[in-house]
């Protein structure tokens, strides 16, 4: 009998692993629709569908280890995160979802939502709030829209040496800003970056990265919060947007 393991389970949705099988269990079937459509676009390696019944995803494992968690320092090798880089320029060059991404205008006024919720509830000091919201501005600007992956976290980008073996969780994937992907997947990793962009090949404005890095904390601690995750472990989303005072 195989086990059954929890890998994440909030109210919105669930991650079970049975063998080599994850079972993803979502209420949103457009989240799962996304999902399926992107993994079947992107140019570069993702996770096989075995089957598919809503409310349930069914996927093989990827072979090989996480490039590294949040708070943790990765084992990684430079080689590693260079292929990364690459593997976000080869998404990037790709042919764009025909779905709509998030507006610069959705996103301003989400993040000014975020900060006055945090400030006005003592979730962070005001002055804390303040910096990260000045730094995040430099990320509002026009971008030149590509197939972005929306949530390339480190935990999302599966390696088996310097090997990309796949990437994973695609719901969020839609036009984006190439340097979102980019800050994202190099968030609490900041010595990583250099990697990152070498492997990427193009040159990209780090000051618009860090602004990301700002920006994407903001935005999260509230839902990382309700949904029984802690941003302020070591490491995590509020020693990001300290790190920027």
């Amino acid at each position: 009998m195989e086990e059954v393991e929890v890998v994440v389970a909030h109210d919105e949705c669930a991650t079970l692993r049975v063998g080599d099988v994850f079972l993803k269990i979502d209420g949103d079937q457009t989240r799962s629709d996304v999902e399926v459509e992107a993994m079947a676009r992107a140019p570069i390696p993702t996770p096989e569908v075995l089957w598919r019944r809503p409310p349930v995803l069914a996927l093989a494992a990827l072979r090989g280890t996480a490039l590294g968690r949040l708070g943790e320092p990765s084992t990684a090798s430079p080689a590693a995160w260079r292929a990364a880089g690459a593997a976000a320029r080869m998404l990037h060059d790709a042919p764009l979802p025909p779905w709509p991404g998030r507006s610069l205008d959705e996103i301003t006024s989400r993040l000014d939502g975020e900060c006055e919720w945090l400030v006005t509830n003592g979730v962070l000091p005001t002055d804390l709030v303040t910096r990260n919201r000045q730094v995040a501005e430099a990320a509002l600007r026009p971008w030149t829209p590509v197939f972005a992956h929306g949530d390339l976290q480190i935990t999302h980008v599966f390696v088996d040496g310097d090997e990309i073996t796949g990437v994973i969780d695609w719901t969020e994937a839609a036009p984006g800003d190439a340097l979102y992907d980019l800050a994202v997947l190099t968030l609490g990793h900041e010595e990583r970056l250099g990697d990152v962009i070498a492997g990427y090949g193009a040159p990209v404005d780090v000051d618009v990265i860090r602004a990301w890095w700002s920006l994407r904390s903001l935005l999260a601690i509230r839902w990382l919060f309700e949904h029984g995750f802690d941003p302020g472990a070591p490491g995590c989303e509020v020693d990001v947007l300290r790190a920027r005072m």
